[in-house]
Parts: C-alpha cells; sequence; structure tokens
C-alpha cells in the first residue's frame, strides 16, 4: 500500500468505527423504554435519553433545518482541507481529524433520518440523539449538565488532544516549512563560520606569513 492509501486507511477507519459504535448506542438507547432512565453509577453516571433539536449544549438560536445545513457543509470544508493537507499531515493527526469526521457524521444521520424515523418531520428536520449524562453534583451545582453521545465524546477528545500536541501532531505550513529551513541555513553559515575561525586560530603560521605580505 502506498504512503497515500496508509494516510487514507488512517483517517477513514476512525470515520467508520465512530459511526458505527454512535449509531447502534443511540438506536439501542433509543428503542428500549427500560434504557431511557437509568442510573449506571450512582451519583455519578447515567443514561437519560433526549433528542437535542440544536446544536452543542442544547444551543437552539437556528432552526432544526438550518442547524443541519451548517453541520454538513462545515463537514465537508473539513474533509476537503484535510485532502488538500494530506501530503504533510501525520498519522496522529489523520486519526484525530477521523474522529471529528466520525463524529459530525453520526450526528448529520440524526438530522437526516431521525425526523422520518421518529415520525415528526422530514429530512433534515431530525433530532441528535442524547443519552450520556453525569450527574455528580458539587453542592448544588452540576459538575457538567449536558447530556451528549458518543458521537459527542470523539469530537471531544479529538479537540482537546489537537490542542495539546498541536505542535507535534498539526501538518506543517508552507510558511513554517520556509521558516525551518531559512533557520537551518542561518544555523550551517554560523556552525561555516565557527569553523573558519578555528582554522585560523590553529594555525599562527599563515596568520605571520599573511601579515608579511600586507607590511
Amino acid at each position: 500500500m502506498s504512503l497515500r492509501g496508509k494516510k487514507l486507511t488512517a483517517l477513514f477507519i476512525p470515520v467508520i468505527l465512530v459511526v458505527i459504535v454512535d449509531q447502534i448506542t443511540k438506536n439501542l438507547v433509543r428503542t428500549n423504554p427500560g434504557l431511557h432512565r437509568v442510573e449506571v453509577i450512582e451519583g455519578w453516571l447515567a443514561l437519560n435519553f433526549t433528542k437535542n433539536p440544536g446544536m452543542a449544549m442544547g444551543m437552539d438560536w437556528l432552526s432544526t433545518p438550518t442547524i443541519s445545513v451548517i453541520a454538513i457543509l462545515a463537514t465537508i470544508g473539513i474533509l476537503v482541507y484535510i485532502l488538500i493537507t494530506l501530503e504533510k499531515a501525520n498519522f496522529a493527526y489523520l486519526i484525530c481529524m477521523g474522529l471529528i469526521l466520525g463524529g459530525a457524521l453520526g450526528n448529520i444521520t440524526d438530522r437526516i433520518f431521525m425526523g422520518i424515523a421518529g415520525g415528526y418531520g422530514g429530512v433534515l428536520h431530525g433530532h441528535v440523539v442524547d443519552f450520556i449524562h453525569f450527574t455528580l453534583t458539587i453542592g448544588d451545582w452540576p459538575v457538567f449538565p449536558y447530556i451528549f453521545n458518543v458521537a459527542d465524546i470523539a469530537i471531544s477528545t479529538s479537540i482537546i488532544v489537537l490542542i495539546l500536541f498541536h505542535k507535534k501532531i498539526m501538518p506543517i505550513t508552507e510558511e513554517e516549512e520556509e521558516t525551518g529551513q531559512m533557520s537551518e541555513s542561518a544555523d550551517l553559515t554560523d556552525v561555516a563560520t565557527e569553523d573558519d575561525s578555528v582554522m585560523v586560530s590553529d594555525n599562527p603560521n599563515q596568520q605571520t606569513i599573511s601579515n608579511n605580505k600586507n607590511a
């Protein structure tokens, strides 16, 4: 397999895995009323089935179809950017972006089909299925009050990794590459100058001859 083929594999395997796991878990919770409200770890983790018509964290500033279209366009834009920078991308970056794309496609799948499956709308009217809920509270304050899903976990984890290790993971841009080359050239010039100085200082006879000639 060529290097390009290996990179595409590193990108799309996480996409496929996230979409499959995300859709299976959503369908399992959605179609089983006994899983709609379950205390998994008392005081820490529960399953609370919800349908989110808006964006992440329950934000519903726009209509569901508008949010769906924006999500689709943004996902296409991310994919195009990844393919453009594929040559300079490393495998860690591609895996992270694959998880992000998989999470985005998992939620987009809900937006496209859940309205029809649930009988409350058409294409792009679907609500995203959320069910994972951290119930931990400190005093009267919930630590994380939002309910999410596997797709959200994939996206959030990848973004955190990219932020923490961006210098090692992010592809090198042309400007950074040129800066690095200029820095290398400057270092080589400095080394050459130092070597010349050492050669001159180690040959006092040559310095004497040179001084006599000048005289």
